[in-house]
């Protein structure tokens, strides 16, 4: 087990498997402790063996249920008590069985509890936490959907969305009190959410399936190089920037004390 860790303990949500599972095993070999968060007990037991035997690291696991107020409890608590962590992947969340309209409205609720209020908990928490000490580092998953919802499960898409403008809307809000926040847009991965949605992701355009790992090296990538938003896939960061530009020209005429003349209002 360490006995130094100058960067501290990351705190990954989501962790027995795909996105989280690796996001660990980055960190850990990047020189953090961790906190592996999620239901199965037993695979956050045996992937913290095999960190703790390959990296050295001290490795805990917190079993917790995050789509229940009693699971963030227990993890948002950690984050208050434990004043060694400096970074917190939340990376839970449910992916979509079909169209939207495929299943009942009530089907979407544990989506909403672990996807939206789950991750607002958390990270809330965390940049509380980490303002009031000066740093510390927030990663949000969210997905590349989130700006494309004509093109996916609409509940799905609008718990991404919010994830997205969370992150934004916390990183202007804490600007200059050493709080990093960083938004991950993944496009298809190849992860265990295809089963779990009965996908066979072999139908999908094999040009279009990330491998977990080239996406997680890609976003640690994109978070040593500042960005706040990061599009593992995306060729050229101008495509972002003059999108960002565009939102930024209607924000100016977002709020005005009359309508635009083009309505013919009098």
């Amino acid at each position: 087990m360490s006995t130094q860790n100058s960067k501290g303990t990351a705190l990954v949500t989501g962790a027995s498997a795909g996105i989280g599972a690796t996001y660990a095993d980055r960190l850990a070999r990047r020189g953090y402790d961790l906190i592996l968060v999620a239901r199965d007990a037993a695979r956050l037991e045996a992937l913290a063996l095999r960190l703790r035997t390959q990296t050295s690291r001290t490795v805990d696991v917190l079993p917790a249920d995050l789509g229940s107020a009693a699971g963030q409890d227990i993890v948002a608590n950690r984050l208050v008590s434990d004043g060694a962590i400096t970074l917190i992947v939340n990376n839970a969340g449910l992916g979509p069985n079909g169209p939207a309209l495929s299943s009942a409205p009530t089907a979407y609720d544990a989506m909403l509890a672990l996807n939206v209020a789950a991750v607002q908990r958390l990270t809330l928490t965390a940049a509380h936490v980490f303002a009031a000490k000066g740093g510390g580092t927030i990663i949000n998953i969210a997905s590349a959907v989130a700006m494309l919802p004509e093109r996916f499960n609409g509940p799905y898409v609008a718990t991404k969305a919010f994830v997205l403008a969370l992150t934004q809307a916390l990183a202007a809000e804490t600007a200059g009190k050493g709080v990093t926040f960083q938004a991950v847009l993944p496009g298809y991965t190849r992860t265990e959410i295809f089963e779990r949605a009965g996908i066979d992701p072999s139908v999908l355009p094999q040009d279009m399936v990330m491998e977990v790992g080239d996406l997680v090296d890609a976003a640690l990538s994109g978070l040593d190089q500042g960005e706040l938003v990061t599009i593992p896939s995306l060729p050229d960061p101008a495509d972002w920037q003059a999108l960002e530009a565009a939102r930024m020209k209607i924000a100016g005429n977002a709020s005005r004390n009359k309508p635009a003349a083009r309505f013919g209002v009098a």
